[in-house]
């Protein structure tokens, strides 16, 4: 993909001259590509072994020795989750963006999937897909990777609306004029002007992946306990014995596997995606891969054009039919126009007031309406958390993200750091951490922010970055001409630069520490539960209850805590996103 389209606007990055295209880099390519097909293929068989689920084990051997495929288990469900967030991400954004009735629905639904904890998803798909798949280990696989792709989806999602919203007016006017259909506006303007902020945010939505990691692959639901071989369960069952030896063996091959994604995965990827830039002049800040650049001299690139030039051409002549083209505004019939705004907007109360109906009749039979009170009372003590994580993090992160950015060579040296540490799963430390928190007599009230903390941050650190990295090289180039002070710089170049990257870190951030709030408010360490205040742990006990009503106390949990972002968003963050589409967008 490359901007053909508008070679006066985006300055398109062509591929890195080849200096001769070498045989060492096909068969490098070709026995890379064969190792990984292998790989898939051997590992995958046994996603779908016989099981009886009804004496499924609740924990998993912890010999070190299987750590390795125990890793490769977990790394196949992590991207099975990422491809099909990336798909979800492409469809839900994109009419969210380009519909104004969708997106009056479509985004409050968004904040309402972000705010439902993992362990709410897990409570129901569990259940579910056993019972698609009786017998079978593959039912427990879906659930985990159903569990990944609801912690990957939505920061991807919420990146891409911003981009698409923010999208400059001439590129959008010369789509138009250009008569390209809605396809081709897609793949040729859409997700190339987007794949900055987009592989960013990929990247941390992975690393948020590796996070819920244990809770999806090691899980209670009405009293049950399952585990499935991954490293995510390793580490469950290693810290629940008390065994911070082997728990130690599992970080270590996290690290290898961190390091090993980010190496053939995340840095080419990275490198590849600045030649998506929008910008007048050259810049100099363009990261470098080793991976990348063998791809580049192999005939790699050739053979996949060859190969998918039929699919493409399929797919632009037959999603072109069905789409239609891209359509300017035109005066629009403001009576037709407010007669099907009414109708729409009598559809959406009707289903939300049968929705709330039916919450609130299964809650107050169930857990009764002084649970209610209770329950918000919890939703407070979590909220002040997160409210303290997101005041310290912007005032540490945002400088330090814009000094990143900015710097070409910082950015080389970094940034590799920053993606394994954003990448490792935090909650591998736990066990560690609180181990700490036992020696230093820190409540888990207060030692909670920092595990909420070591999961979230990046959020904010991988938007600030992707946002000062696209902040346009003609604007950092006057802002040097004029020799701007730099209380001047920062206040009218550098924060209005990043400011729209920054809501979307912010609000994802805020919603993942919500969540993270189930496994940081609720831990177990050498046999014995400790427990913090909050709505996280309120969940957490409900969801491995058996009592008759763990149902309603479960779902009062999940409404209070999506009562509470929900509220949260559109008093805060939704002025925030409005203020960086109207005076911050290009």
């Amino acid at each position: 993909m490359t901007f053909t389209l508008f070679p006066t606007r985006v300055a398109t990055r062509p591929d890195a001259p080849r200096r001769g295209r070498g045989i060492a880099a096909d068969i490098l390519v070709v026995v890379g590509a064969a190792a990984l097909i292998w790989a898939v293929i051997r590992i995958s068989q046994g996603m779908g072994a016989s099981v009886d689920l009804a004496k499924a084990p609740s924990s998993i051997d912890t010999n070190p020795a299987k750590l390795p495929y125990y890793a490769a288990r977990s790394l196949l469900r992590m991207f099975i989750g990422l491809i099909a967030s990336l798909i979800f991400t492409f469809i839900y954004a994109t009419v969210a963006a380009r519909s104004r009735r969708a997106r009056t629905v479509l985004l409050p639904i968004l904040d309402i999937l972000q705010s439902v904890p993992i362990l709410g998803f897990l409570s129901i798909t569990v259940t579910m897909f056993i019972a698609l798949f009786p017998g079978s280990e593959l039912g427990l696989e879906c659930a985990a990777i159903f569990a990944i792709f609801t912690s990957q989806a939505w920061n991807m999602t919420f990146a891409f609306y911003h981009s698409l919203v923010s999208q400059p007016r001439d590129l959008t006017e010369a789509a138009v004029n250009l008569r390209l259909s809605k396809w081709q506006r897609f793949w040729r303007l859409d997700v190339p002007t987007s794949m900055i902020p987009l592989v960013w945010n990929t990247v941390m939505s992975f690393g948020g992946g590796w996070f819920f990691l244990t809770a999806s692959e090691a899980v209670s639901v009405s009293g049950k306990s399952y585990a499935i071989p991954g490293i995510g369960a390793y580490v469950a069952s290693a810290s629940a014995a008390g065994q911070l030896g082997d728990v130690w063996w599992a970080v270590l091959t996290m690290v290898i596997v961190v390091v090993a994604v980010n190496l053939l995965f995340w840095s080419p990827l990275i490198a590849w995606a600045e030649r998506f830039r929008i910008e007048d002049s050259e810049s100099l800040r363009e990261p470098r891969s080793t991976v990348l650049s063998i791809l580049r001299r192999s005939h790699a690139n050739d053979l996949t054009s060859i190969v998918m030039a039929p699919f493409i051409t399929l797919f632009d002549r037959v999603f072109g039919v069905l789409l239609g083209r891209t359509k300017p505004v035109l005066t629009v019939n403001t009576t037709k126009r407010r007669a099907g705004d009414g109708v729409f907007t009598l559809a959406v109360i009707a289903i939300l007031a049968y929705t709330v109906y039916r919450v609130v009749e299964i809650v107050l039979k169930g857990a009764g309406l002084h649970e209610v009170g209770y329950a918000f009372l919890l939703g407070l003590a979590t909220m002040a958390r997160v409210v303290v994580l997101m005041v310290v993090c912007t005032a540490v992160w945002v400088p330090i993200g814009v000094i990143i950015g900015l710097n070409p060579r910082l950015t080389r040296a970094v940034q590799p750091f920053i993606q394994i540490a954003a990448s490792f799963p935090a909650n591998f430390l736990f066990p560690m951490v609180t181990a700490v928190f036992l020696a230093c007599h820190i409540s888990l009230d207060f030692g909670g922010i920092l595990l909420m903390a070591l999961g979230t941050q990046w959020y904010i650190v991988f938007n600030v970055i992707a946002g000062a990295s696209s902040i346009p090289n003609d604007l950092l180039e006057a802002a040097d001409d004029m020799q701007l002070p730099r209380l001047l710089r920062w206040r009218n170049v550098l924060l209005p630069g990043i400011f729209g990257a920054y809501v979307t870190g912010g609000i994802t951030a805020a919603g993942g520490a919500w969540n993270a709030s189930i496994v940081a408010e609720i831990m177990t360490y050498n046999g014995k539960t400790y427990n913090a205040h909050g709505l996280g742990n309120y969940i957490a006990q409900w969801t491995a209850s058996t009592a008759p009503d763990h149902g309603a106390h479960l779902l009062l949990g999940i409404v209070v805590m999506c009562v509470f972002v929900v509220f949260t968003n559109a008093v805060f963050w939704r002025r925030l996103y409005a203020l960086s589409e109207r005076r911050y967008a290009l």
